[in-house]
């Protein structure tokens, strides 16, 4: 359990270094919105675990969602190799 801890931190320090200023106002925006549009597709930074999701339209609390839709797709790229990186390491643990 303490390796997904500590995994889930350099992880969510790894993405969020990835992320430009612009990338971070278009986060930051999309946090403002009441929810996802059913099929959008994020990262919940506190779930890394659960690895790229899918909205269900159902309510996904935005404070700690990253959408696909707020970053460009070789950003969204780099964040995935990142879960595959923290998913390794646990794995390995």
């Amino acid at each position: 359990m303490q390796t997904d801890k500590r995994a889930d931190h350099v992880t969510r320090e790894h993405i969020l270094k990835l992320l430009s200023d612009f990338e971070v106002a278009k986060v930051s925006t999309a946090e403002t919105a009441p929810k996802l549009l059913e099929g959008e597709e994020f990262v919940d930074l506190e779930q890394l675990s659960s690895g790229v999701q899918c909205a269900d339209g159902a309510g996904t609390p935005m404070g700690r969602v990253l959408p696909r839709k707020a970053v460009h797709e070789e950003t969204w790229s780099k964040i995935v190799t990142q879960l595959q990186i923290r998913n390794a390491a646990v794995e390995h643990a």
